[in-house]
């Protein structure tokens, strides 16, 4: 049987340590995966916290994606990867070396224990939304059939500081 073809868009932040290397590292470690190939990397945006935890600010990024895994796969190659570059999971919210989140899949709507997609927050967040619609500008909703270009921008301080890989 010949695993589902997917494609996907992976979200990366980091709070901790030399954020701009570990979310470098992250992408490269999901280019390597023998089931993904990254297509296509966003430029690196500065966001504060979000949630009152986490004290530091976050860089975030993200990856385009081909996947030929199921979504719980590709989900289970993320937390793989963030434990790989020092993740220990603790409070929600709460500063990290490195978090990597199934944002989008094409066509998929998914809602299990362990994984939603879309990503439940996806539309609120700018520091999510906007790395998505740069590697995946023709996104589609797959619950509303809207595209994402076309939604209300969420609020939220966010600036681009760099480019990834």
């Amino acid at each position: 049987m010949t695993a589902p073809r997917l494609r996907a868009v992976i979200g990366l932040g980091s709070s901790l340590g030399d954020r701009r290397r570990l979310l470098a590292l992250g992408a490269k470690a999901l280019d390597t995966a023998p089931e993904v190939e990254v297509t296509r990397l966003s430029r690196i945006y500065w966001s504060p916290p979000a949630g009152g935890v986490a004290g530091g600010g976050f860089l975030n990024a993200a990856a385009a994606v081909e996947a030929r895994c199921t979504p719980a796969a590709l989900l289970a190659r993320c937390l793989a990867i963030e434990r790989l570059l020092g993740r220990r999971r603790g409070r929600r919210w709460a500063d990290r070396t490195l978090d990597m989140d199934v944002l989008w899949i094409e066509g998929v709507t998914l809602e299990e224990p362990s994984l939603t997609v879309p990503h439940p927050r996806l539309t609120e967040r700018a520091f999510a939304l906007l790395p998505l619609l740069e590697v995946a500008p023709d996104a589609i909703d797959p619950r509303s059939g809207a595209r994402y270009a076309s939604a209300r921008r969420p609020a939220g301080a966010l600036a681009a500081v760099g480019v990834l890989g």
